[in-house]
């Protein structure tokens, strides 16, 4: 081609690229470059990633763009309150990513986002521009890599730029280092607040905390999924909230966590004692009393709230002298002291609503070092052992 203004030869070529499925007309690319040599090698690599398929035509569509239709698609999928996960995750990546052209997006700007984060990436659930912990900011370079993936499915992009950034392993290392974490309450503690919260109205509810529901199967729990006369309870339903703001009911968190579980007897006869107590409490109040269906309910027939069910919790242990620890941890308590009792594993996931043992005990199963104990006995034979053969 002619030299430009400046006298300098540029080479251009034109390349069809397929057919727009809007306008049935041809698309085309063009490309200029200051040599022969860098005109030829783009003309192969375009000709050669449109015949294999991967070539992604130019477009103008930004991270944040491709991230509201990716979210867009994945709504049909996923439940409301994990599309509101995902919303909360990946607003962590926008305000440093977002405005980039979703091709233009690179390794190294990924890379430097991860590592902004870890230093200044906190923007809710504490001081602003702090560092954002290691497990959050993986969450959120997992679910931008999810997104990029489906971006290159629909030829958006050539590649996944995210795919090989990973955590520092000297940053995992420096968080468990500093980082202390709060360990399930023991079967001493289990059985003080059991018996410090014995006349407690919500004596029943807490003893299903104990039992290893859930917090939102808890409040989701409805007198219809209760068979008093056979001691069983039917875990179908939930309620959790979004944000701490907004309620939502809806069903187990997967097929595995609707499940028929027996009550031991503590239970049944709290949950007995329970349902009269209400009974009562209905008969006072009259038409004023809301008749909810569900068994954690006020004494005005309200349902409670997971919020609401964990402040009474935090309470009565400030009480009783505990240890403060998520009421969701009772869930581990009562799975560890099931696992060192002998429960087989197919009933312990099945105890804990979980398809494969493998994440009940990768999470759940918590052995502090009074559990390590009998350990340390056995292991004594082996020493009794050794020193009986030197005589």
């Amino acid at each position: 081609m002619p030299p430009n203004t400046k006298g300098q030869i540029r080479y251009r070529f034109v390349v069809d690229i397929g057919i727009d499925p809007t306008t049935g007309k041809r698309k085309q690319l063009t490309r200029t470059f200051g040599t022969l040599k860098e005109a030829k090698a783009e003309y192969a690599r375009i000709t050669n990633r449109h015949q294999e398929g991967t070539l992604a035509p130019p477009n103008k569509l930004t991270v944040n763009e491709w991230l509201d239709q990716w979210l867009a698609m994945k709504a049909d999928d996923l439940e409301e309150t994990t599309i509101y996960n995902y919303r909360i995750t990946l607003d962590r990546v926008r305000g440093k990513l977002g405005s980039i052209r979703l091709q233009e997006l690179t390794e190294e700007d990924v890379e430097g986002w991860m590592h902004w984060a870890l230093k200044h990436g906190r923007v809710r659930g504490g001081k602003a521009g702090t560092p954002l912990g290691v497990t959050s900011v993986d969450m959120s370079l997992a679910r931008l890599k999810d997104a990029l993936n489906r971006a290159v499915t629909r030829r958006l992009v050539p590649i996944n730029v995210a795919q090989h950034v990973t955590i520092p392993r000297r940053a995992r290392k420096e968080e468990r280092k500093n980082k202390q974490e709060v360990k399930p309450w023991n079967v001493l503690e289990v059985q003080t607040f059991v018996r410090g919260v014995s006349e407690e109205r919500l004596y029943a509810p807490l003893l299903l905390s104990l039992m290893g529901l859930r917090p939102a199967e808890v409040c989701g729990l409805r007198w219809e999924d209760v068979d008093l006369d056979n001691a069983t309870i039917t875990i179908a339903n939930t309620r959790t909230m979004m944000g701490n703001r907004y309620v939502v009911e809806k069903d187990t968190k997967s097929l595995a966590g609707e499940r028929d579980l027996p009550l031991p007897a503590p239970v049944l006869a709290a949950l007995k004692s329970f349902k009269a107590l209400q009974a009562k409490e209905k008969l006072a109040l009259g038409e004023a009393y809301a008749e909810s269906g569900y068994v954690l309910v006020h004494e005005t027939g309200a349902a409670f709230t997971i919020k609401q069910l964990r402040r009474r919790a935090y309470r009565l242990m400030e009480i009783l002298g505990l240890r403060r620890v998520r009421l969701y941890d009772a869930r581990s308590s009562c799975l560890t002291f099931l696992a060192n009792n002998g429960v087989p594993d197919h009933i312990l996931a099945r105890w804990a609503g979980h398809t494969n043992v493998k994440t009940t005990k990768k999470w759940y199963v918590k052995p502090d070092v009074e559990d390590l104990r009998e350990a340390a006995t056995t292991w004594d034979g082996l020493h009794g052992a050794a020193t009986e053969g030197q005589a």
